[in-house]
């Protein structure tokens, strides 16, 4: 594994991921997801063949100073980013199979429950990429309309996170459904007793996000009426099958919206991105007495969660 290394008094700029979008103000530079590429002026250039572990422990000591201005989270380089998980296992060789794709996830820690591990081999993410781009590389994908499909990593993180509140029976919303493979996987998590919601704004997505679970093993619960995808502005949720055990944003919001926390059943999770230009992944819980405690996951990077209009204007 080669990665690129700087010494501590250069300037860095860091790999953006996680659906993350450059800001024409930002310092930072865009680079590819999955490796962590330290940019210096080409005589201070030093490439390092490293094991994972030293490659984190050396970059982690290295870099954070001359990151921390840009970073104010310091999670952000810790085992709590993706950025460095991410790196040790997709560098090297691609991942053409869906269930070599889950099986690399576990192999990683990144998927750590039976339960999501067969749901994400069941829901062949193929389906749900369009053409013309590699379904199974740990990567954001664009799906048209300045929108995209989350990395795998993230899908299962998202799972993971959520698991206890996709139990049989158990009623989950998917704001931002985008091609819908996180509403299938959903749909299959809580099974026909069960009712999942996806609402998204643009409705060519909304249209092609059906066919695309037509031809998925979620296909029967769409048809039976228990999985459903709408046309609506999920930042004011879905009313009408509310409240929900589980509720699962995609795109990054300023701040949490009230709609969606007053649509979270009590001992119901939320997991949602928010924040602008940093952001973080936060971790929403409404207690059985109504009060709700907000805990942050990790740093994020996701295409904001907006109107229609803003979204389109901005492709």
């Amino acid at each position: 594994m080669n990665v690129f290394v700087q010494s501590p008094k250069a300037k860095a700029s860091l790999a953006y991921g996680c659906r993350y979008r450059a800001h024409p103000s930002s310092p930072l530079k865009r680079l590819t997801f999955t490796t962590l590429l330290l940019l210096l002026p080409q005589s201070q250039n030093r490439c390092y063949s490293l094991s994972p572990p030293l490659f984190l422990s050396r970059a982690t000591k290295n870099l954070q100073h001359s990151l921390s201005p840009h970073f104010p989270n310091p999670n952000f380089l810790t085992g709590n980013s993706f950025f460095f998980p991410m790196e040790r296992f997709w560098s090297g060789s691609g991942i053409n199979k869906n269930k070599a794709m889950v099986e690399n996830l576990q192999t990683y820690g990144v998927v750590r429950s039976k339960k999501v591990a067969e749901v994400m081999e069941k829901v062949d993410r193929a389906l749900f990429v369009p053409d013309g781009n590699a379904p199974y590389y740990d990567s954001p994908m664009p799906i048209g309309y300045n929108a995209t499909i989350s990395a795998p990593h993230m899908h299962a993180t998202c799972l993971q996170l959520l698991e206890e509140n996709l139990q049989p029976g158990m009623h989950a919303l998917d704001v931002g459904s985008g091609t819908g493979y996180l509403t299938a996987c959903f749909a299959l998590m809580v099974g026909p007793q069960g009712r999942v919601v996806g609402v998204e704004h643009i409705p060519e997505l909304v249209s092609s996000s059906i066919q695309n679970i037509q031809k998925s093993a979620a296909a029967p619960l769409l048809k039976e009426g228990s999985l459903a995808v709408h046309v609506g502005d999920g930042r004011q949720g879905w009313p009408e099958h509310a409240p929900y055990d589980a509720i699962h944003v995609g795109a990054a919001a300023p701040e949490i919206p009230q709609a969606l926390i007053d649509q979270l059943k009590p001992g119901g999770r939320m997991v949602i991105p928010v924040g602008s230009i940093f952001q973080d992944l936060k971790v929403v819980e409404k207690s059985l007495d109504g009060s709700v405690s907000v805990r942050t996951e990790t740093s994020v990077r996701y295409v904001p969660l907006t109107s229609r209009d803003a979204q389109l204007r901005n492709a």
